[in-house]
Order: C-alpha cells, then sequence, then structure tokens
C-alpha cells in the first residue's frame, strides 16, 4: 500500500492538494480535518477496512458503496463524502491513508504548526496525547500537531516521526536489535 509517500509531487500530495483548497473555499478545514482523522482511526483499527481499500479484487462500485454507507454512517461532511467517491471512482483508495496524511500535514503546516507522526501499539489518552504533545513542543519548540495511529506489531512503546526525524522506541525494534547482537555473538 503506498501510504508513505505523501509531498506535494506524489498522487496522494495531489489529492490531498486538490481537498484542502476545496475545503478552504468552503470554510471546511476543520470539519475535513475531524472527518480525515476518524476515517484513519477506523482504517487503523479494522483489518476488514484495510482490506475494502486495498484488494484489487473488489470492484469500485462495491468499494463505492462501503465507503459511502461507512461515512454517512459516521455522520462524514458531504464534503469527505464526495472526495472519497471520487478516489474510489479512479481506483486510487488503496492511496486514501496517504491522502489523508498529506492533508493533515498541509493543514499543519499553513497554521504554522508541525506535524508529528506518532505510531503506539494501542490507542493513547486524551491525557498521554496531551503529555506527549507538550514534550514534542518543548522538543521542536512550536506547536506541533500529532497524528495518533495505532499498531500492535509494535508491541509496546512509540515510533515518533517529526519531519526528518524519527525516535523509536518500540518493543518490536528492541528486540530487533537484541536479535542481531545475538546472532554476533554465536
Amino acid at each position: 500500500m503506498s501510504t508513505e509517500a505523501s509531498g506535494p509531487a506524489s498522487l496522494a500530495g495531489r489529492y490531498a492538494s486538490a481537498l484542502f483548497e476545496l475545503a478552504d473555499g468552503q470554510k471546511q478545514l476543520d470539519a475535513v480535518a475531524g472527518d480525515l482523522t476518524t476515517l484513519r482511526r477506523m482504517i487503523d483499527e479494522s483489518g476488514d477496512l484495510r482490506r475494502l481499500i486495498s484488494s484489487p479484487v473488489i470492484g469500485r462500485d462495491a468499494q463505492g458503496k462501503a465507503m459511502s454507507a461507512l461515512l454517512e454512517a459516521v455522520g462524514a461532511s458531504s464534503l469527505v463524502r464526495r472526495f472519497v467517491g471520487v478516489a474510489c471512482q479512479n481506483g486510487r483508495l488503496r492511496d486514501l491513508p496517504g491522502m489523508i496524511t498529506a492533508f493533515l500535514a498541509e493543514l499543519a503546516r499553513r497554521r504554522g504548526e508541525t506535524a508529528a507522526d506518532v505510531v503506539s501499539a494501542t490507542p493513547l489518552s486524551e491525557a498521554q496525547m496531551q503529555a506527549l504533545s507538550e514534550t514534542l513542543r518543548r522538543l521542536v519548540g512550536n506547536k506541533v500537531s500529532v497524528n495518533a495511529r495505532v499498531d500492535a506489531d509494535l508491541l509496546g512503546g512509540l515510533v515518533v516521526k517529526v519531519g526528518s526525524r524519527m525516535f523509536d522506541s518500540s518493543i518490536r525494534t528492541k528486540l530487533q536489535r537484541l536479535q542481531l547482537a545475538m546472532k554476533g555473538v554465536g
């Protein structure tokens, strides 16, 4: 799944820029950002939803109907529903996570915030998110917009990416390092 490339020149970046301009013109930036954050959380938490958006076997019509029903059920704005519908019609639903990331990064950039992508093994509580935001703000020197997602494969800990810097304190990475060290001993 091509979710990593989200710069302005990437496909996800172009879709995100188009959505950003529409949302900005309609004064719906915050509503769209909220809907996209909710959608990203649902994608992160549901294997079935990830399979739906990434499967080449499921037809565009079926994907479109499923996504339309899902977005309507969560009360997403008509702009977000139409945007996801266009991505689906164009066969780009698999790129939706990257589009969401690019949109939120552009919103943070225009607001003078630094975007931080945080991956944790379990969902972070509101208190943990506030503490993390404050710590990152002190580290970076300005307001930080935290984009959190869950990856149970981490086992524990966090992976935080701020700009080009990455801080990886996940148990998975520590176990991988230990495994490499053990191979060197034998």
